[in-house]
């Protein structure tokens, strides 16, 4: 006779989401009507055993997972995704679920690390860039170029993470909870558009915070910030080309880690090229596929707050399966969240418990330094 266990509604609906399965895909894959997995969803009527293990085993979750506390959820209307074009309802739920798992292991990392607290402003009544030169001057950064973004946002208490394989058509996304700031990059960019995203996103965090209207205004405004920020008008004037040819454009885009694409542009903006000449350089680019195939492109940034934690971790004898274990979710999530920096194959205790890396007394503090 199979026993009822005491269940989380609230994560199987997430766990569903995060998989992007309907709830006939789910009920299909463990022979069972949409109607049951609806009332199990909606907390009308108690799990089996049995059905919760057959549920689980088709999402890929341990048992485990089902019977932990609410995870927190995010409202869509508060989650500024970099686009929305081609993404499907069932990718967006993707990516707020996933969003949802990254606060519950920042919550544990913050218990065994001092992470950086939030540096940023409320820059809602300025002009993007106007808001850009600003958060540039308060963070004592000048004109000089950026030499990692995701260093930089890490040092400023925003959290970083990537997105998982499921969600690559979502190009990134950003939020508030908590009064924590965290950003989501596509890893399957360029590295000079996942700079660009970088920014992009701070630039939501900066200029709606407070939520409000989405939409391509919205997006034309971060990507405006975005602009400014990485490369600052004074930088690119004091050093725009004579001639703004291609192989000189090329060169110059290096100064300031970006994508051709994006130089093109900021220099139309500025007025230091025509209508006619951004268009002929954009013609050009696509002829020569290098709006796809970024020309002498730049190094993938990473996390370092997440390579200095999994380093710390793994010196203390803490491995990727012990932290799955005790968070009650897939190793595979770590990874999709942490840039794959997450480490393998350590020494652990008898009973494959975390080791306690830090007192509630004294939380070590990871010191950024690029």
């Amino acid at each position: 006779m199979s026993i009822e266990l005491s269940f989380n509604p609230n994560r199987l609906k997430l766990a569903r989401a995060r998989r992007m399965l309907t709830m006939k895909a789910l009920a299909e894959s463990v022979g069972m009507t949409s109607r049951m997995i609806s009332n199990y969803e909606n907390g009308r009527n108690d799990i089996p055993a049995d059905t919760m293990e057959k549920l689980a085993h088709a999402l890929g979750y341990p048992p485990t997972f089902f019977e932990g506390d609410d995870l927190e959820e995010l409202d869509p209307d508060w989650v500024s995704f970099r686009s929305m074009k081609g993404m499907t309802a069932s990718q967006r739920d993707a990516a707020l679920s996933a969003g949802s798992i990254s606060i519950m292991f920042s919550q544990w990392l913050e218990q065994r690390f001092q992470l950086p607290n939030a540096s940023l402003y409320d820059l809602r009544e300025f002009e993007p860039e106007a808001a850009a030169r600003g958060l540039r001057e308060k963070w004592g950064l000048g004109e000089k170029a950026i030499s990692n973004m995701i260093h930089l946002l890490e040092s400023k208490g925003v959290r970083v993470y990537s997105l998982s394989e499921n969600n690559k058509e979502v190009d990134a996304f950003s939020f508030w909870k908590n009064e924590k700031a965290y950003v989501f990059l596509n890893t399957f960019k360029s590295a000079e558009r996942s700079r660009f995203d970088s920014a992009h996103e701070l630039g939501h965090l900066v200029l709606h915070k407070h939520g409000g209207p989405r939409g391509r205004e919205v997006e034309q405004e971060a990507d405006r910030f975005a602009s400014a920020f990485l490369m600052p008008e004074g930088s690119v004037r004091a050093n725009a080309p004579r001639f703004a040819a291609l192989i000189n454009l090329i060169k110059l885009k290096k100064l300031w880690l970006v994508s051709l694409a994006a130089l093109v542009r900021r220099l139309k903006d500025l007025g230091l090229i025509t209508e006619w000449q951004y268009r002929n350089l954009t013609i050009e680019m696509s002829k020569k596929k290098m709006l796809r195939n970024e020309p002498e492109g730049i190094k993938r940034e990473y996390s370092l707050i997440l390579s200095k934690v999994f380093n710390a971790l793994r010196a203390d004898g803490v491995t990727k399966s012990c932290i799955a274990k005790e968070l009650q979710i897939p190793e595979s999530e770590i990874d999709q969240l942490a840039f794959g920096l997450a480490f393998v194959g350590s020494t652990v205790d008898k009973n494959n418990s975390i080791k306690s890396v830090a007192t509630k007394s004294h939380k070590p503090s990871l010191t950024l330094v690029d």
